[in-house]
C-alpha cells in the first residue's frame, strides 16, 4: 500500500520508559502527524477481576491478544479503529475512543510483539530493557505520584508480577529491531536520571545510518562520550551505540547535525541547532529535565521510522 501509515512499537516491562520515549519521537515527527496509542488499554479484565482471579496485567490471558492483532492489522491499511481505554487511576474501563491513524502511529505497551500475527504488523521495533533496579525506582516514583500508591504497595506488585514479567514481557526482546538500556554510568551509582547512559543494540534486521563514517567524521569530539562498537547479542553480531551520561549539548547536537545531513528526508524534522523539545524527562520530584542520551535515542528510532517511510513512498 503506498502511503500507508508507518507503524512503530514500543515494548517493554510497566515504567521502563515507554511513555517518555514515545513523547519525544512524537515531539520530533509533530504530534499533529502521530496518532499514538497503547496496547495497555486491551486488558480482557478490570482491576478488580484480575484481582479475584489471580492474573496480574502481565499475562496474555489476561488480554484480547487477538483484538490487539487486528486492530494493528487496520491500522497499518489505513483504517480506524474503536480502542478501548483502561483508567489506570480507577481500574475501570472508560467509554472507547473512535481512533484514526495518521501519517505515524506509535504503539506502545507491555505485550505489543507476543504474537507473530501482531509483529509483523510493525515497520519498526524498539524494546526498552533498563536494569531491574532503575526500573523498579522508576516504578515506585510513577506509581506513588501519578497513581496513588504507596512505596510497599508498588514494591509488592513487582514482587507478585516477577514470574509474569520473566514468561511472558522479557522474551519479547528477541523480536526488536532496537534495543534500548538506560542504566547507571556505574553499577553502585546513586542513580540520577538525568546522567544514565543508554546503550542501543542495532540489530541487522532493519538498515541502520552509517554511523561509524559519522563518527569518524565528527572527530575526538564525540568520541569520549559516544562510542560504536561490534558486540554479540543473543549470539548473534550487532552494532552498540553508547552514549554517556555526561555528553554536552555540544556533542549531542553534533550528531544530530550530522544525521540531519547526511539523511535528506530526516533534516525537515529535526533543527541544525538541536532540538531542545526532545530528550524531556521528569525527575524524581516532578521538575522537567533534558537528557541528552534520550534526546539522541528518540531521534535514532524517528530516524528509522522516516526512512521506512520513505521506502513506502
Amino acid at each position: 500500500m503506498s502511503n500507508r501509515p508507518i507503524i512503530l512499537g514500543i515494548v517493554g516491562d510497566s515504567a521502563a520508559g515507554k511513555t517518555t520515549l514515545t513523547r519525544g519521537i512524537a515531539q520530533i515527527l509533530g504530534e499533529d502527524q502521530v496518532t499514538a496509542i497503547c496496547t495497555d488499554d486491551y486488558h480482557r479484565y478490570d482491576r478488580q477481576q484480575r484481582a479475584d482471579k489471580g492474573l496480574s496485567a502481565l499475562h496474555p490471558d489476561c488480554n484480547y491478544m487477538d483484538i490487539i492483532q487486528q486492530h494493528l492489522s487496520l491500522l497499518r491499511t489505513g483504517q480506524p479503529i474503536l480502542k478501548p481505554i483502561y483508567n489506570h487511576s480507577t481500574g475501570r474501563f472508560d467509554p472507547p475512543e473512535y481512533i484514526e491513524p495518521k501519517r505515524f502511529v506509535i504503539v506502545e505497551g507491555l505485550l505489543g510483539y507476543y504474537t507473530r500475527a501482531a509483529r509483523e504488523s510493525y515497520d519498526v521495533k524498539v524494546y526498552l530493557a533498563p536494569p531491574e533496579s532503575v526500573r523498579r525506582n522508576w516504578k515506585v516514583n510513577r506509581d506513588t505520584r501519578k497513581r496513588g500508591y504507596e512505596p510497599e504497595q508498588v514494591l509488592k506488585q513487582l514482587d507478585q508480577r516477577e514470574p509474569d514479567s520473566d514468561a511472558f514481557i522479557r522474551p519479547q526482546r528477541q523480536w526488536a529491531d532496537v534495543v534500548v538500556s538506560f542504566y547507571p554510568p556505574e553499577a553502585d551509582a546513586e542513580q540520577d536520571d538525568l546522567l544514565l547512559n543508554v546503550r542501543l543494540v542495532l540489530r541487522p534486521t532493519i538498515p541502520h545510518p552509517d554511523l561509524v563514517q559519522m563518527l569518524e567524521g565528527a572527530g575526538g569530539n564525540l568520541e569520549a562520550a559516544i562510542r560504536l562498537e561490534l558486540d554479540r547479542d543473543m549470539g548473534k553480531p550487532v552494532d552498540v551505540l553508547e552514549v554517556d551520561g555526561h555528553a554536552t549539548a555540544d556533542q549531542v547536537q553534533a550528531l544530530e547535525r550530522l544525521l540531519c545531513s547526511e539523511v535528506p528526508y530526516l533534516g525537515q524534522f529535526c533543527s541544525l541547532q538541536g532540538n531542545e523539545d526532545i530528550g524531556k524527562v521528569i525527575g524524581t520530584t516532578g521538575e522537567m529535565l533534558q537528557s541528552y542520551p534520550l534526546a539522541l535515542t528518540q531521534l535514532l528510532i524517528t530516524y528509522h521510522m522516516l526512512k521506512a517511510a520513505k521506502i513506502h513512498q
